[in-house]
C-alpha cells in the first residue's frame, strides 16, 4: 500500500490515464524555462540541494545537468516496480503503438545531431570577406563607369581566393564525412503486443528508434542506446571509457539501491548511453533518450561557447578602417580633380582607382593560399585539416591539453614485474601467472596477452602443454579474480606407475586474492607457512608502493588439490578459491610513447606548454607525466575541483600541469578558464566522447581517426597517426602561414596608404593626378601579382620559436613608425623631379607620369624585403627563391613598360639613366632610414612582426 503514497510524493495530481505524461520527470528533466508548480519546484529545489552542496560556478552544474542528475539518482534509489511506473511502463515492455507514438513524440533518439556545412555554407564563408566584398563592389563601379579591364581584374582575383578555400574545406569536409559515418546500430527490445492476451516479444530495432520505456535485452559487444535502470544482471561488466576516458571496467549489477553520496558514473544499477557491454548480460528498463541523456548535457554547450578568432576579428576591424580612409581620401581626390577638370566621369574613375589601389586585394588571396599550403603540408604528415583557420590558430597556440590514454602512452599494457612476497623477481610467480593467462579462454583482457607476451619474449620456457585445464572459474566483479584449473601427468619413480596432480591458479586483483589465502611461499627455502598480519601488511605496502608508482598489480596464488583420478568430480568455487598459497604478484604499465618525450620537449622549445586533462587515477597519470617530462609539482583532481570557488578554480587550472579524474564538463571548463582567465590560445587533443566538449570549445580541436565520431565531428584536424610529433609540424606550418599573413598585410597597409597619401599630396600641390587612372590600374596590378609568392617565403627561426598573436594595436603602431617612410621616398621624387629636370609640367605630363610610375611599383614590390625579416635585407638575411624571382621580374617589367609599346599606349616617356641612378641612391637611403626605424621599432616593442 505504500507504494502509490511514495509516488504521489514525487508526481501529484497526476493523470494516472496518460501514457505519456510524466510529472516526476517533467519535473526533473523539462527545459528550464517550464513552469512549474509549487510542489513541484519544492520537491527540485530539495534533490537539488541535495545533490549540488555549495559548489560555486568552476565546479556548479548548469540547471540542464541538474535536473537530468536528479532523474537518474532518483531511479537508482528506487525498486524496480517504482522505476517502471516513473516512465509508464510495464514488466512486459511496451506495445508496438505506444512505441511508436512515443518516438514520434520524443523524436529520434540521438543526443545530439552533427550536420557537416553544406557546399553552399562553405561557399558563402569563403566569400563573404570584408576585402572581397570591397573588390565587388569597386568592381561593380568600374563596370558602371565603363571601365571594364579594371573590374575584370578585380573579380578574377577575387574569383580565386574564394575558389581556392572553398575547393580545400570542401574537400577536407567530404574526407571527415567518410572517416565518421554514422552506422545503425541493432538493438534487442522486448515489446508486448495483442489485443486480449498479450504475448511478450523479442524484436531489434534501430537505436534510433528506442523510446523511454523500452525494455532492452544486452550482451556482450552492445551499446548501451538510451540511460538505462537495470532490472537483471548476470557478471556484467560496462566500458564506460567513452564518457570518462578512463581505460578500466566497471562491474553494474540490478540488485542494489543506491544513495545519494554514490558519485554518478560510479551508480550500479544506471547504465549510460554510448557505454559498451564488456561482458556479461541483463536487461534494462530504458529510462531517457536523446537529448535527455546523460550524455547530452555534456553537448549542451557545444558551439555557443567558441572564442571568436582573433585573426578574422582583426582582419575586420583593418577592413572598416581602410574603408574609412578610403572613403575621406577618395572624396578628397575626386573632389579636387573635378574642380581642375569639371569632368564627373573622370572625376570618378580615377576615385574608383585610387580606392582599388588602397584597397589590399591579393590579402583574401594571400590567406587563403598560404592555408592551403599549410593544409596540404599538414596532409603530407597524414592530417586531415577540416578547417583553414585552424591551421593560423595552431601557429598562435600556447597551451596543448591531451588525454594520457593513446596520447601519452601506447594504449596497451606491458609486464613490468614478478615478484614474490618480499619484493624479490621470483620466475615461479611468473610461471603461474603465465599459466593462468594461456589457459583463461573467457573474458580475454590485455593484461593476459602483456603476461604472454612478456614470457614468450624473454624466452621462458613453461612448457603448458605438459598441462590439461579441467574447468575455469571466469572473472566477475564480486570476487575480481579468475582461476583456472589444471592438470597435469606426473612420472614417479617406477616407470610403471603414474598419478595425476591437479592444482588451481589463481590471478586477480591483490586484495581479493589475499582474502582467500591462508598459506604463504617463502622466498629462500621455498617452505610454506601460515599467512601472518606481518605478512599481509608487507605485502599490501608493496602494492600501494607499486600503485603509487603508476603501476597496475595482480596477485597470483595457488593450491593443489591433491594426486586424484582424472574421473574426480570439481569442487564448487567456494571449495576451490580457499586455503590458497600466495606466490607473489606481478605489475603492468601502459608504457609512453617512444616519440612523446621528444614531441613535448619540442613544443616546449616553441612556447607550447602541455597539460594532462585526464579521467584516469592522478598516480598514474603522475608517473606518465614523469616519463615524459611534463612536471607534477602542481596536480589536481576532479573531485578537488568541484569544491573550489570561482577565483581558486581560475587559479588552480592556471598552476596545474596535471589535471586527473576529470568529468566531460570539467575538461569543458579547465578549457574555457585557460581561454577566458588565462587569455591563452588552446589547443586540446582527444579521441573519445568524453572529449567532444573540450574539442569544440578549444581554439584548435584534433582528434585521430580511430576516435568516436563525435569526436572526428567537432575537431578541427584530424591525425591519421596519433603522434604528437605531427603537432610540432602543424606549429611550425601554423606559425610560418601566420607570419607570411602578417608580412603582406603590414606591407600592404604601408605600401598603400603611403601611395594613397602621396597621391593625394601630389594631387593637391601639382594641381593633377600624378598617375592616370589605367597607369594607376596597372602599376597596382602588377603590385598585386608580384605578392603572391608570399606564401612560399621562409620565416625566421626565432619567429617559429614563440606563439604568435594578433594584435590590432601592435598593427597600428607599426603602421605609425614605418608608414611615413615610404611617403617620404615619394616626397624625394617629386622634389627630385621638380628641381632636378626643371620640367614644365602642364606640357610634360608623360614624364612625370612615366618616373612616377616607375618608382611607385619599385617601392611597392622591394618594401617586402624590408617587412619580412628583422635583420639587414640581402645582407644578413635573403628572402627565398620564389620571391626574389617575383621581386625580379615584376621590377623588370615596370621599368620595361615605358620602352614598349604599351607604354605608349598608356602615355608613357622614356626616363634617362640618370633617373635610374636616383633611383638607386633613393632606395639605398630608403632601405637605410628604414633599417633605422626597425632597429628603433624592435628596442620598444621587443618584436617586429
Amino acid at each position: 500500500m505504500w507504494t502509490p503514497k511514495f509516488f504521489k510524493i514525487f508526481a501529484a495530481n497526476n493523470n494516472e490515464n496518460s501514457a505519456s505524461s510524466n510529472p516526476v520527470r517533467d519535473n526533473l528533466i523539462s527545459k528550464p524555462n517550464t513552469p512549474q508548480n509549487g510542489s513541484k519546484v519544492s520537491v527540485f529545489g530539495l534533490l537539488r540541494r541535495l545533490m549540488s552542496g555549495n559548489k560555486i560556478d568552476g565546479g556548479s552544474r548548469t540547471e540542464a545537468e541538474e535536473k537530468v542528475y536528479s532523474w537518474l539518482y532518483a531511479l537508482a534509489q528506487a525498486e524496480k516496480d517504482i522505476a517502471f511506473e516513473y516512465v509508464r511502463s510495464t514488466e512486459r515492455g511496451l506495445s508496438f503503438t505506444e512505441a511508436e507514438r512515443r518516438l514520434r513524440e520524443n523524436g529520434p533518439n540521438i543526443p545530439i545531431e552533427y550536420t557537416f556545412p553544406s557546399w553552399w555554407h562553405l561557399l558563402w564563408n569563403a566569400l563573404f570577406h570584408p576585402f572581397n566584398i570591397i573588390l565587388i563592389v569597386l568592381s561593380a563601379l568600374s563596370y558602371i563607369t565603363s571601365d571594364n579591364p579594371n573590374g575584370c581584374i578585380m573579380l578574377v582575383l577575387v574569383f580565386i581566393s574564394v575558389s581556392l578555400r572553398f575547393y580545400q574545406e570542401y574537400s577536407s569536409s567530404k574526407a571527415a564525412m567518410k572517416l565518421s559515418e554514422f552506422l545503425r546500430c541493432p538493438v534487442k527490445v522486448q515489446r508486448c503486443a495483442g489485443r486480449v492476451v498479450q504475448t511478450e516479444l523479442i524484436v531489434q530495432v534501430d537505436q534510433r528508434d528506442v523510446v523511454p520505456g523500452d525494455i532492452v535485452i544486452f550482451e556482450p559487444g552492445d551499446l548501451f542506446p538510451g540511460d538505462v535502470r537495470l532490472l537483471t544482471s548476470k557478471n556484467l561488466v560496462v566500458s564506460q571509457s567513452s564518457l570518462t576516458g578512463e581505460s578500466g571496467t566497471t562491474e553494474k549489477t540490478a540488485d542494489i539501491r543506491e544513495d545519494q553520496s554514490t558519485p554518478l558514473l560510479e551508480l550500479k544499477n544506471i547504465c549510460f548511453m554510448g557505454t559498451s557491454v564488456i561482458s556479461g548480460s541483463g536487461t534494462g528498463l530504458v529510462v531517457s533518450t536523446g537529448s535527455k541523456t546523460y550524455m547530452s548535457t555534456m553537448f549542451s554547450t557545444i558551439g555557443k561557447r567558441k572564442p571568436p578568432d582573433d585573426f578574422e576579428k582583426g582582419i575586420r576591424r583593418i577592413s572598416y578602417v581602410l574603408i574609412s580612409v578610403m572613403l575621406v581620401v577618395v572624396t578628397i581626390i575626386v573632389v579636387a580633380y573635378y574642380i581642375k577638370s569639371h569632368n564627373a566621369s573622370e572625376s570618378v574613375l580615377f576615385g574608383i582607382s585610387v580606392a582599388s589601389a588602397l584597397t589590399p586585394q591579393m590579402l583574401p588571396l594571400i590567406v587563403n593560399i598560404s592555408l592551403a599550403k599549410g593544409a596540404l603540408a599538414m596532409a603530407r604528415e597524414r592530417c586531415i585539416v577540416k578547417s583553414l583557420t585552424a591551421i593560423r590558430d595552431m601557429g598562435s597556440m600556447d597551451i596543448l591539453c591531451m588525454d594520457k590514454t593513446g596520447t601519452l602512452t601506447m594504449d596497451h599494457a606491458i609486464m613490468v614485474s614478478n615478484l614474490d612476497s618480499w619484493g624479490s623477481p621470483k620466475e615461479k610467480v611468473l610461471c603461474f601467472a603465465f599459466l593462468n593467462a594461456y589457459f583463461k579462454t573467457e573474458q580475454k583482457y590485455p593484461l593476459d596477452d602483456a603476461i604472454l607476451a612478456y614470457v614468450y619474449t624473454n624466452g621462458f620456457r613453461f612448457q603448458p602443454s605438459q598441462w590439461r585445464k579441467l574447468d575455469e572459474i571466469p572473472f566477475d566483479f564480486t570476487r575480481r579474480r579468475v582461476s583456472v584449473i589444471l592438470e597435469a601427468e606426473l612420472n614417479a619413480k617406477d616407470k610403471n606407475s603414474h598419478f595425476l596432480e591437479r592444482l588451481v591458479v589463481t590471478k586477480g586483483a591483490l586484495e581479493e586474492v589475499i582474502k582467500i589465502c591462508c598459506f604463504i611461499e617463502h622466498a629462500d627455502s621455498s617452505e610454506i607457512t601460515n599467512f601472518s598480519i606481518e605478512d599481509h601488511q608487507r605485502i599490501i605496502n608493496m602494492g600501494e608502493e607499486l600503485s603509487n608508482d603508476g603501476l597496475r598489480v595482480l596477485g597470483v596464488a595457488m593450491k593443489r588439490l591433491g594426486k586424484q583420478s582424472s574421473d574426480s568430480s570439481m569442487a564448487y568455487v567456494e571449495t576451490v578459491e580457499s586455503d590458497m598459497v600466495f606466490l607473489g604478484l606481478v605489475s603492468f604499465f601502459d608504457p609512453p610513447k617512444d616519440t612523446a618525450k621528444q614531441a613535448l620537449w619540442r613544443l616546449a622549445e616553441k612556447g607550447v606548454k602541455a597539460k594532462v586533462l585526464t579521467g584516469d587515477s592522478l598516480s598514474l597519470a603522475i608517473r606518465i607525466c614523469k616519463e615524459v617530462g611534463i612536471r607534477t609539482t602542481h596536480v589536481t583532481t576532479g573531485p578537488d575541483l568541484e569544491l573550489l570557488n570561482n577565483e581558486s578554480f581560475h587559479e588552480t587550472v592556471k598552476r596545474a600541469t596535471v589535471l586527473a579524474r576529470l568529468t566531460p564538463t570539467q575538461k569543458l571548463r579547465v578549457v574555457q578558464s585557460l581561454q577566458t582567465v588565462g587569455d591563452h590560445v588552446v589547443g586540446f587533443l582527444g579521441d573519445g566522447v568524453n572529449d567532444s566538449l573540450a574539442l569544440d570549445a578549444a581554439n584548435v580541436g584534433i582528434s585521430v581517426d580511430s576516435g568516436a565520431s563525435i569526436a572526428k565531428d567537432f575537431a578541427d584536424i584530424i591525425l591519421l597517426e596519433k603522434d604528437l610529433n605531427v603537432l610540432v609540424a602543424g606549429v611550425e606550418h601554423g606559425r610560418m602561414t601566420f607570419g607570411n599573413t602578417m608580412k603582406y598585410i603590414k606591407m600592404s597597409v604601408i605600401a598603400n596608404i603611403g601611395s594613397i597619401l602621396s597621391l593625394l599630396i601630389a594631387t593637391l600641390v601639382l594641381g593633377f593626378e600624378p598617375l592616370t587612372p589605367k597607369q594607376l590600374l596597372t602599376q597596382n596590378f602588377l603590385y598585386s601579382v608580384g605578392q603572391i609568392a608570399i606564401p612560399w617565403d621562409k620565416m625566421e627561426e626565432d619567429y617559429v620559436k614563440t606563439p604568435q598573436r594578433w594584435s590590432l594595436k601592435g598593427l597600428a603602431m607599426f603602421i605609425l613608425w614605418n608608414g611615413p617612410v615610404c611617403s617620404i621616398c615619394d616626397i624625394s621624387t617629386l622634389l627630385f623631379l621638380w628641381y632636378y629636370y626643371k620640367a614644365n609640367w602642364q606640357l610634360e605630363f608623360g614624364f612625370f607620369h612615366s618616373a612616377w610610375f616607375v618608382e611607385g611599383l619599385l617601392m611597392q614590390t622591394l618594401i617586402i624585403h624590408l617587412i619580412r625579416t628583422e635583420k639587414i635585407p640581402f645582407i644578413q638575411e635573403v628572402a627565398s627563391w620564389p620571391v626574389i624571382c617575383s621581386t625580379v621580374l615584376i621590377s623588370a617589367i615596370g621599368i620595361a613598360i615605358p620602352y614598349t609599346p604599351i607604354g605608349k599606349v598608356m602615355g608613357f616617356t622614356v626616363l634617362p639613366l640618370t633617373y635610374f641612378g636616383f633611383l638607386v641612391v633613393l632606395f639605398i637611403g630608403y632601405f637605410s632610414i628604414g633599417q633605422i626605424f626597425k632597429r628603433l621599432y624592435i628596442m620598444v616593442y621587443k618584436k617586429w612582426l
